[in-house]
């Protein structure tokens, strides 16, 4: 037996198996993974045979991206080492539906430290709250008082643990008692930033700590980025308090917008640096103004439709016909 073959037991041996060997989000693999399964598309792999909606020239660079990076004997030690954390798949009833709107781009699997019950509530339950990592005293006062009105209404916040203004939301919320959700661009063993380990320590005891990577997998730029539909598909809507021209949260918003979200943003000083970002999305039209919790509130609820538009990168315009704005 093909020795990949045989650590994929089953459909939850081998998405993990597909985490390790794989890039998040690739969405080749996607399609191929909804059409046959994950057992099925490690056998795929390792053969040598056709591959399902393939040429022969895509289905070599396919296979050889996937099995460049597979050891075996290292492999079994990495599953064996991720089996002492809790593991969501699509078939257990705590997989957040909402991520399988990100179609082919859907995660393999989630790695979850606390109450993965938080996954369960229904969509409008979950705000995203992001931001500039250099948070100027006016963001972190507005993401306590926006986040503050958030958790008495009940409403789980999701942010990245990021320093700054994601920081902000979930302490806001711990503060508060309420639930909070943090995703990381690292494995849920390897805290990062590693001066929050105390707060995502916490958020993993109260809360919930998710990360689609493997435990002991370190963060990097394209890690962040791939969060970034993870961030934006897991809540109803998301809110940039502040944000610089080339933040990343702004590719949060865009990948919001095309998931057909919700997009607000806290308008800042036209002489802060921290609120260009922001500023940009409210003058072109692609985030409706959010000044406190009751503007959140009102839009949840539906008082207020936006027309349908796009969020836009930094220095890249971008459309999509599903997109809408708050």
């Amino acid at each position: 037996m093909p020795a990949l073959t045989a650590l994929a037991r089953d459909d939850r041996s081998a998405r993990v198996l597909l985490s390790m060997i794989d890039a998040p989000g690739n969405v080749t693999t996607g399609n191929l993974l909804a059409e046959v399964g994950a057992a099925e598309l490690i056998s795929i792999a390792e053969g040598d045979g056709t591959v399902p909606g393939m040429d022969r020239v895509e289905a070599a660079v396919w296979r050889d991206r996937l099995l460049s990076a597979a050891t075996p004997d290292l492999l079994a030690e990495r599953i064996v080492e991720a089996s002492k954390f809790r593991v969501i798949i699509p078939s257990d009833p705590d997989w957040p539906t909402s991520l399988n709107d990100l179609g082919a781009r859907a995660p393999y699997a989630l790695w979850a430290k606390g109450r993965t019950e938080l996954l369960a509530e229904p969509l409008p339950q979950r705000i995203t709250v992001t931001g500039a990592r250099a948070a100027t005293s006016y963001g972190a006062h507005v993401t306590d008082e926006l986040c503050g009105d958030l958790a008495q209404d009940g409403r789980t916040l999701v942010a990245g643990a990021a320093y700054g203004i994601e920081a902000s939301a979930h302490r806001a919320a711990l503060i508060r008692d309420a639930n909070t959700i943090a995703v990381l661009a690292s494995g849920v063993d390897r805290p990062y930033p590693a001066g929050h380990a105390d707060l995502i320590d916490r958020i993993a005891r109260e809360g919930l700590v998710l990360s689609e990577v493997p435990p002991s997998v370190a963060p990097t730029r394209q890690r962040f980025i791939d969060r970034s539909r993870i961030l934006a598909a897991l809540s109803s809507a998301i809110i940039i308090v502040e944000a610089g021209s080339r933040s990343g949260s702004l590719h949060t918003a865009t990948e919001a917008a095309q998931l057909g979200r919700l997009v607000g943003a806290v308008p800042g000083p036209v002489t802060s640096a921290a609120s260009t970002g922001t500023n940009l999305l409210l003058q072109s039209g692609h985030a409706r103004v959010i000044t406190d919790g009751a503007d959140i509130a009102r839009i949840l609820e539906g008082e207020a439709n936006a027309p349908a538009r796009s969020v836009i990168r930094a220095g890249a315009p971008h459309t999509s016909p599903k997109s809408r704005v708050l």
